[in-house]
């Protein structure tokens, strides 16, 4: 008997119709002779509604409140389902986050799993029943407050009870047939991937491709859960990620994000230690640094550049004003007109010449690149952000067109 972790998102159950149409699918994995736990997000753009309705009564909401408020929408999702797997004859029970064991931090809104104690699930596997959990949700064991696990929350539920439960893999079903070569909605010709490794799928998913939650990626590598991302709409074979590969590829896809702003403290003193004074303040705001550039020294001041979620942005301008007056730089600039594009590729590691490729392709193009990141297999670049579309239509072209690739 193998054992399915089977998560659905917002748009596999937007509506009645839909959360039938799922029902069917758990229940058809059932009936096969097999154990299915479920893990569902909320109805459609339901947490975004919420988010709109705290923000109607509340400039800054308390934390705590909000994730009280968010957790109620994966409750409904998790209950309708049950209903309706029950009605295809099917025994199922759901259960909340706290409900199924889900222990996390204490962090509200960006909460962190620290341990599964799921109980209450195997009992209900072994008693033969179907079980669903509320995605995105948790509880601190100490506080024993609710704690939501951020943006793509559901994911890392799903993986992290396949990995406690030492799932036969962990179908991730979503609106996408599964992972592309590049967003097919800037792209058209994108291509879906038959499979991707772990360390490719962590790169795209950190520099902006959506499909799966970068913590879930993490999770699924240390515990060795292999990761089916398929279409709730169809039965397509979607895209396997795992360990390895038949053949890692040259360049595997092209990722971009426009969620992201720049911060540069101008006229930074050039001395021993500056660095940890400027960047311990803003780590202890909570505020997430992406890429840092910091520029040659001139005359004894440098400028430090480094990259935020846009929505931290507020946070880190007050953050890094109290650093610039600390060490006596001269200003603090903040930039939200910035996007980043990224070139992956496992095959990166024994393809000289990648940079030098994608660096002409921007020029031919008459994008100007701000800051550089890599990695083994990733490189990234800062650019506008409304030159971003442009970027990832020539490096796909470029890179992964058949035309250009021989």
């Amino acid at each position: 008997m193998a054992l399915y972790v089977q998560k659905f998102g917002g748009t596999s159950v937007a509506d009645a119709a839909r959360i039938k149409r799922v029902a069917a699918r758990v229940a058809a994995t059932k009936r096969a002779g097999n154990e299915v736990i479920v893990v569902v997000s909320a109805m459609g753009k339901s947490t975004d509604d919420l988010i709109d309705l705290a923000d109607q009564l509340h400039p800054n909401p308390p934390a705590r409140e909000m994730d009280m408020l968010l957790t109620a929408g994966e409750r409904i999702s998790m209950a309708l389902l049950a209903m309706a797997i029950d009605a295809e004859g099917i025994d199922a029970v759901s259960f909340t986050g706290s409900q199924a064991g889900i222990l996390t931090d204490s962090q509200h809104g960006s909460a962190k799993i620290r341990e599964i104690r799921d109980f209450r699930v195997i009992e209900s596997l072994d008693a033969g029943k179907v079980v669903i959990v509320a995605g995105f949700q948790g509880v601190d064991p100490e506080s024993k407050e609710v704690t939501t696990l951020g943006r793509g929350g559901s994911d890392a539920t799903a993986v992290a009870l396949a990995a406690a439960n030492h799932a036969d893999v962990c179908e991730i079903y979503t609106d996408v047939d599964g992972v592309f070569t590049a967003d097919p909605g800037v792209v058209p010709q994108a291509r879906k991937l038959d499979e991707v490794t772990f360390e490719e799928m962590l790169e795209l998913a950190s520099t902006g491709a959506r499909v799966l939650m970068a913590r879930s990626v993490e999770v699924a590598q240390r515990f060795g859960v292999p990761l089916h991302v398929r279409s709730s709409f169809h039965n397509g074979s979607g895209t396997w990620v795992k360990e390895t590969t038949m053949e890692e590829a040259f360049v595997s896809g092209i990722s971009h994000d426009t969620s992201e702003a720049k911060v540069t403290i101008v006229g930074v003193p050039d001395r021993p230690g500056v660095a940890a004074t400027v960047f311990g303040p803003l780590a202890e705001s909570g505020v997430n640094i992406d890429m840092i550039v910091q520029n040659v020294s001139h005359e004894g001041t440098t400028d430090i550049s480094f990259t935020i979620p846009r929505s931290a942005a507020a946070v880190a301008e007050r953050a890094a004003r109290v650093v610039a007056g600390n060490v006596g730089a001269t200003s603090v600039q903040v930039d939200p007109g910035i996007g980043r594009v990224s070139v992956v590729g496992a095959g990166m590691r024994s393809n000289p010449g990648i940079a030098m490729k994608m660096f002409k392709v921007l020029a031919d193009d008459g994008i100007n690149i701000e800051m550089i990141s890599t990695s083994s297999i990733r490189i990234s670049c800062v650019i506008r952000e409304d030159q971003v579309d442009d970027a990832v239509r020539a490096l796909h072209a470029a890179f992964l067109e058949e035309d250009s690739n021989g």
